[in-house]
């Protein structure tokens, strides 16, 4: 499966990686929970979420040993048995390793890498740049996603740079942070790349820049994959009043898992915090999260639960209408 740009449309669907009920000790040998990946897998296939993604920040790429990495992400490609595109994720902290486990995911049945950087020190923009350039000339025509995540990678990506990554033929896409640079960051590439948005920020740049805002992506997707299908198939259908409106709930459910509505301390606790929600939701079993990253300050926990129980309201209203 060959994936280019114009490939990149609807929702790309970032998956976590449900934990075995032991996966919170440091003497788990395999925290992978296969039976409820499978489930989960064919939950969002069901659904008509266009790409999948997975080993984000929630995903726990930073907490999966390389055989369990490398377990989950057969699980996934055998279950989703290519019915839609699925892009793993490899990040790790230099370039040579990122690449050695790109081509192990490869190996197993990923159609494309999605791809973080290093997060020991803040990368310059020009290394930023080369580095998307080694992995694309160390694995050609492997389809790339770039992950741009200033806070988890400690700087962003600026709109010179991203002008220079659009050149690179592998990479298709980048899951944006959002904000103020998110318009200018899309028009500065034009359709050489996808700039991703996230899903409640896709309307109001669709309703802009429908040439370019062909997709979105979320991490919602495990919480309740019906509403943010529909908005997708209101955007791509041209039906922007419905997307507003379903916009308007999607900002609705993900409000209250952001403490004090501030991303930077919602980001410290991002892998907890995501746990709690995914099992409010209730479509999933996403079991403890892993070590180092357990404990969470009590006072995120209810908000983290509130927005768990709004997207479950959400799926339920949505899944009602297929």
């Amino acid at each position: 499966m060959k994936i280019m740009v114009e490939d990149i449309v609807g929702v790309l669907g970032i998956v976590p990686t449900p934990a075995t009920a032991d996966a919170h000790r440091w003497d788990t040998s395999n925290s992978i929970n296969f039976e409820e990946t499978e489930k989960m897998i064919k939950m969002v296939d069901a659904a008509g979420v266009e790409i999948i993604m997975a080993n984000g920040t929630f995903g726990e790429g930073a907490t999966l040993t390389r055989r369990e990495h490398l377990d989950f992400t057969k699980c996934i490609v055998e279950t989703n048995a290519r019915s839609r595109p699925f892009f793993a994720g490899v990040t790790t902290m230099n370039t040579r390793d990122t690449i050695e486990r790109g081509r192990e995911l490869m190996d197993v049945g990923a159609d494309g890498l999605f791809v973080g950087r290093p997060m020991w020190l803040s990368m310059d923009q020009k290394d930023i740049v080369r580095y998307y350039k080694d992995i694309a000339e160390a694995l050609p025509g492997v389809p790339l996603v770039v992950y741009d995540n200033p806070i988890a990678f400690k700087a962003k990506i600026s709109a010179e740079a991203y002008v220079a990554l659009a050149e690179i033929p592998e990479i298709v896409a980048a899951k944006h942070v959002g904000g103020p640079t998110l318009e200018p960051d899309m028009i500065a590439v034009g359709n050489k790349m996808r700039i991703l948005p996230l899903a409640p920020e896709w309307y109001p740049m669709a309703e802009k820049h429908p040439e370019l805002a062909k997709a979105c992506w979320t991490g919602g997707i495990a919480c309740a994959p019906s509403p943010i299908v529909a908005n997708s198939k209101a955007i791509l259908s041209g039906n922007l009043e419905l997307a507003k409106e379903i916009t308007a709930k999607l900002k609705w459910a993900e409000a209250p898992m952001f403490p004090g509505g501030d991303l930077a301390r919602f980001m410290d606790y991002s892998i907890q915090i995501g746990h709690i929600r995914f099992k409010a939701a209730g479509l999933i079993d996403p079991g403890p999260s892993r070590p180092p990253y357990i404990e969470v300050p009590a006072e995120y926990v209810p908000g983290a639960i509130e927005c768990g129980q709004r997207w479950a309201q959400l799926e339920k209203e949505f899944g009602a209408q297929h």
